[in-house]
């Protein structure tokens, strides 16, 4: 069975229009008790018996956070009995496998018998509400916020629907005041609904478009993929992958204003970048800081560049990890790592001094090399279609049927998606004569993107969003 997806039509007119009038009916008090039924239930809806592994993620930390918060820094034993339960869950459901294969293929090439482990289904949104939990016990352990009490209020904060299944990933301390006295005005409302269709928008009417294009160059056999397909490809997944995930994540974050909580922002026009540093700084902003905040800095800063070096490659080697257990992800991950450490050399000294064009085209031509690797289901499949985008192989540069993959719809998608990947705010000052009329202006767009969004959402196939996966 097939997670309830915000683009469905059964979220959308049935499950979220009964969540929300029972919320803003029953007592503030039953709130609470309320998301965390709502959420459970929607879980389980689509991953069935695998609620289990979210109910003993949830009883787990919130015991162990109890206990830190009780003893202080005497409580160490309890912090790291709490990080290695989830990383344990992680270990168990998203790399035995991974592990296991690797091993075998070290054994096989000893000769000896390989292991063999059952094949488990990831639990959709594991690797996001296990960060979230780790986040939540070692802030706890550092003093930075309090252990919570209430197990209903600490279930509210780690299962709450809109972040539960692909983020993004909420501290605690973000939201902590929020989960014990919040108020939902007119307008939180109004800017939540006009985030929600935002984000359906560019779910459906752009990243699932231009996926049909990006699924099928990338699915074709290395002897029919010409280098003019090959970047078409890759745009098209570019421009995917965005839209995808940054449209689930203004989707969660409209549907958490409207329950009176404000989360943080998770991408900031990343396209814009002039450097892997800055592209880290506006992609995927809740893993990134994450990924400093508890790592970085914890492994040390101090003896300069070595440590900086090995810290950074690390993480990034760990965030590769992160999204999925297989060698493709490891090298996205170090591949990243690696020009973030030469921008710390000589090498980023120079790039600084740069044309802006130059450091731009610069930044976007290493981010699609590692979509390359991010989204090639293996090493050897990555590196043909390197090879097909540099014109190295067997395809000819030229394809007769180059317009069969680009139908008048995806054209369209990929134009708007480029645009749409810029501030375009940044333009409103020449617009000024306009706004008298924005506000109808908006509201009727919006309303034409919900209902041309829910059409074609309700005529398609099925269109997981990206990172439900990790």
């Amino acid at each position: 069975m097939n997670p309830l997806l915000f683009t469905d039509p059964a979220f959308l007119f049935c499950f979220a229009p009964v969540v929300f009038t029972l919320y803003f009916v029953v007592p503030r008090s039953w709130q609470n008790p309320l998301l965390l039924a709502s959420s459970v239930v929607l879980y389980a809806w689509g991953e069935g018996g695998y609620v289990a592994v979210l109910l003993a993620s949830l009883v787990i930390n919130y015991g162990c956070g109890l206990w830190i918060g009780r003893n202080g820094r005497s409580s160490r034993h309890a912090l790291v009995l709490g990080i290695a339960a989830n990383v344990l869950l992680l270990a168990i459901f998203k790399y035995s496998a991974f592990i296991v294969a690797n091993v075998d293929d070290a054994i096989g090439m000893a000769a000896w018998r390989p292991f063999t482990v059952p094949k488990m289904k990831l639990p959709v949104g594991l690797s996001f509400y296990t960060f979230m939990a780790i986040s939540y016990l070692v802030d706890i352990y550092r003093r930075r916020t309090q252990e919570e009490k209430s197990l209903v209020t600490f279930g509210t904060y780690l299962a709450l629907f809109p972040h539960l299944i692909a983020g993004p990933i909420v501290r605690f301390n973000d939201i902590a005041e929020q989960l014990h006295h919040r108020h939902t005005s007119l307008t939180d409302v109004t800017e939540g609904i006009r985030r929600f269709v935002i984000g359906l928008g560019k779910k459906v009417l752009i990243g699932n478009t231009v996926a049909v294009t990006a699924d099928a160059i990338f699915a074709l056999p290395r002897a029919e993929l010409s280098t003019p397909l090959a970047w078409i490809g890759l745009i098209c997944y570019t421009i995917q992958i965005y839209f995808d995930f940054s449209g689930y994540s203004d989707m969660a974050i409209g549907l958490a204003r409207m329950l009176g909580f404000r989360f943080p922002e998770n991408f900031n026009y990343p396209y814009v970048s002039q450097s892997i540093a800055e592209f880290w700084r506006r992609w995927h902003i809740s893993l990134s800081t994450w990924l400093r905040d508890y790592l970085f800095f914890p492994l040390g800063i101090r003896g300069g560049g070595v440590k900086l070096t090995r810290n950074a490659l690390i993480v990034f080697l760990l965030c590769g990890l992160w999204h999925g257990a297989a060698w493709h992800f490891v090298m996205w991950g170090l591949f990243h790592g690696v020009f973030r450490v030469l921008e710390r050399t000589r090498f980023g000294a120079g790039l600084r001094f740069a044309p802006a064009p130059v450091r731009h085209l610069y930044a976007l031509l290493v981010i699609m090399i590692g979509w390359v690797l991010f989204r090639a289901e293996t090493m050897p499949a990555a590196g043909s279609y390197l090879a097909a985008l540099f014109g190295i192989g067997p395809a000819h540069l030229a394809n007769p049927e180059i317009t069969r993959y680009l139908p008048l719809d995806v054209l369209l998608a990929m134009l708007v998606g480029i645009v749409a990947s810029t501030p375009l705010k940044l333009l409103r000052p020449r617009w000024k004569w306009l706004l008298p009329l924005a506000p109808v202006a908006e509201f009727a767009a919006l309303a034409g993107v919900f209902v041309i969004a829910v059409a074609v959402a309700s005529a398609g196939t099925y269109h997981p969003f990206i990172y439900f996966r990790f």
